[in-house]
């Protein structure tokens, strides 16, 4: 699927070529050429050949039809919270979740050549604009949502209005010929995204010997009184460290509510064993979805 602004179509035809003749080496992320999730890629693995999508179920499909060996999506951010709908994503598309990478966030404020304001909208991604919210308002500025950040910049290239900026990455501008105007426009200094590394196969469990692991899985908890304060307390009596549980809705009865939770441990240890069994008696069915390396101590 193509709907890039003119000035990364080219960038796009690239990285999509050198992607095609190395699959083994591609990693999809969403975005145009300079976003974020481009920057994450290369963080998480230099020798890997980026493979642009501009959606992320086009990132999850690159994995599933063998154009990509990984697919590195975005899921939460520090002051902005949930980014990607990986809760619905990532059971539909078969994957499993293989790694996670920590990136730190700066954002540019950047425009046409010559252009310094003042600047009437400000195109981005929308967890971009959330988390440059006060930067923006004290300009009176527009936030204008865009698909992701990079591809806000190419837009404001192709569009050439001098009153229209972009918050995006630095490499944004130096890809798509755009002046920064400001640097550091998020509200926060400590402003960082997680994502997870998606792959068609889980990992080994030998790969994961003898290394602090994190397990992510879903579950849905019978309708019954107190199932979630049961289904949860094996995790307590087990001493397991859950760092993450959220709850969402599938379908319209909004009578199951199914829940995204992250822990500290992976199956064979006999605490993990332990907790996810008392889990599963108190639920309608529990769903792994992917056991992987710890990339950042929790707590």
């Amino acid at each position: 699927m193509h709907a890039y602004p003119q000035p990364a179509l080219a960038l796009v035809a690239e990285m999509e070529a050198a992607a095609k003749a190395q699959p083994p080496r591609a990693v999809a992320f969403q975005g145009a050429p300079g976003c974020n999730g481009h920057r994450a890629a290369l963080e998480y693995d230099a020798d890997c050949l980026p493979l642009p999508c501009f959606s992320f179920e086009d990132a999850l499909d690159a994995v599933k039809e063998g154009r990509a060996d990984r697919a590195i999506i975005p899921i939460e951010n520090s002051q902005h919270g949930r980014v990607a709908d990986i809760h619905f994503l990532l059971p539909e598309s078969g994957l499993s979740i293989v790694g996670e990478h920590f990136t730190p966030i700066s954002h540019a404020l950047m425009a046409l050549p010559g252009a310094k304001g003042p600047f009437s909208a400000a195109y981005s991604h929308p967890q971009a604009l959330g988390q440059s919210r006060h930067y923006l308002r004290a300009r009176g500025i527009v936030p204008m949502a865009y698909a992701d950040t990079a591809g806000a910049a190419a837009l404001v290239r192709e569009q050439g209005d001098a009153e229209a900026c972009a918050i995006a990455p630095r490499l944004a501008a130096e890809l798509y010929g755009l002046d920064i105007v400001e640097d550091r426009v998020e509200d926060a200094a400590d402003n960082t995204t997680r994502f997870v590394v998606l792959a068609r196969e889980p990992l080994d469990p030998f790969e994961l010997e003898g290394v602090q692991a994190m397990t992510t899985f879903i579950f849905e908890v019978k309708n019954i009184a107190a199932a979630l304060y049961k289904a949860l307390g094996g995790f307590a009596t087990n001493g397991v460290n859950m760092t993450k549980l959220e709850s969402y809705q599938i379908g319209a009865s909004f009578a199951a509510t199914t829940f995204y939770a992250d822990i500290e441990g992976a199956p064979g240890d006999p605490r993990i064993d332990s907790a996810l069994g008392e889990l599963a008696f108190h639920c309608k069915y529990v769903r792994p979805l992917g056991t992987y390396r710890q990339a950042r101590k929790r707590g």
